[in-house]
């Protein structure tokens, strides 16, 4: 009679060990990590890897027909780098600057040999430096030379204008997180609605303490971020709870593969179309569209309109994240108060109560 290892069997100790340590539901979270580690390479890489200007707002400031020349002559450059349009003066181009309508202003000279680029570093120094390379290239061919200009110039202590970028990051992470926790620590079992009201709650007070916290870091402590410290301690504030309400509604709705589903927006998706490393005008289209519409995108435009546009253009911003957060309260509080009337349901052939 032939007898049979173990190792072949089916009920063998080694299989059995495989099956109890790798559950189905293991199976599927190791699953749904693979596949967001290979979204994250290809999101970073994607929007990252081949930096392209592609329709950077550019003010003319010359005589009309001169000005319309030079635009004329822009517009027609390969691949359409640069959207330009003429101004009226100086004056005029340096209060687009500020108000972030134009990335950047050339003042041409006809007395001269030599015109002016303005340009705005605090809205992040590789877009600056690009338009400065572009714009000095196409100067030499016409045997002119050019003088820069940066009237809103970025912190000598902000490394590459990324501190905003990184300050939005920071607050990101610290929403997701702390929402992420609130769930992992009672379990997987969704919400109720006073379960939903009270990490709500919880919600905003870790979102007021984080935002203050990241605001004092950057400002006074290292100073790394010029600014109104009270302005960024209320974005902090905002991007914080609009993240972390967004995360504990995805939950409500999915459970902890929610958690998931907030890294993808967040991290994944969120974060090279910041427009931190890049800003937007150097993006590839689908990064450069979605980028203002997700929690890093408008907190980080926030976060240089305040420390260095002196607040200007942060509406369309804090809308963003404010509808965020909105829609993280409706949909949280929906769920716990749906899944509360499925709990107090009968079950089916069950006896009424007396």
């Amino acid at each position: 009679m032939t007898q049979t290892t173990g190792a072949d069997t089916p009920h063998s100790p080694f299989l059995a060990e495989v099956k109890d340590a790798v559950t189905p539901r293991a199976t599927v979270l190791v699953t749904g990590t693979v596949i967001l580690a290979l979204l994250f390479i290809a999101s970073y890489v994607g929007a990252l890897h081949d930096p392209k200007p592609k329709d950077v707002p550019l003010g003319v400031v010359a005589p009309q027909v001169a000005a319309q020349q030079t635009v004329t002559r822009l517009q027609n450059l390969p691949d359409d780098p640069l959207n330009p349009r003429a101004l009226p003066d100086a004056a005029t181009a340096r209060s687009q600057i500020l108000n972030r309508e134009i990335d950047g202003a050339l003042l041409i000279d006809p007395a001269s040999t030599t015109d002016t680029l303005l340009v705005a570093t605090g809205g992040g120094r590789v877009l600056a430096a690009t338009l400065e390379s572009l714009v000095a290239t196409l100067e030499r061919s016409e045997a002119r030379t050019l003088r820069t200009i940066d009237v809103a110039p970025a912190d000598p202590q902000d490394a590459n204008g990324l501190t905003s970028f990184y300050l939005t990051v920071g607050w990101c992470v610290g929403g997701y997180l702390c929402a992420s926790i609130m769930t992992i620590s009672s379990g997987s079992g969704r919400p109720t609605t006073r379960r939903s009201v009270i990490r709500l709650i919880v919600m905003a007070l870790v979102a007021i303490v984080t935002g203050l916290g990241g605001a004092l870091i950057v400002g006074p402590i290292l100073n790394g971020l010029p600014g109104s410290i009270a302005g960024l301690w209320g974005l902090g504030a905002l991007i914080v709870f609009a993240v972390g309400a967004a995360t504990l509604a995805f939950q409500a709705i999915f459970g902890l593969a929610g958690i998931g589903l907030a890294i993808l927006v967040v991290v994944i998706l969120g974060n090279p179309s910041a427009g931190g490393a890049l800003p937007p005008p150097l993006l590839p289209p689908f990064w450069r569209d979605i980028g203002p519409a997700l929690p890093p995108g408008a907190g980080t435009w926030a976060a240089r309109s305040i420390a260095y546009f002196e607040g200007n253009d942060v509406t369309d911003s804090l809308l963003v994240l404010s509808a965020w957060a909105a829609a993280g309260i409706v949909v949280t509080l929906l769920a716990g108060t749906l899944r509360g009337k499925e709990r107090a349901k009968p079950p089916a052939g069950a006896p009424a109560g007396p």
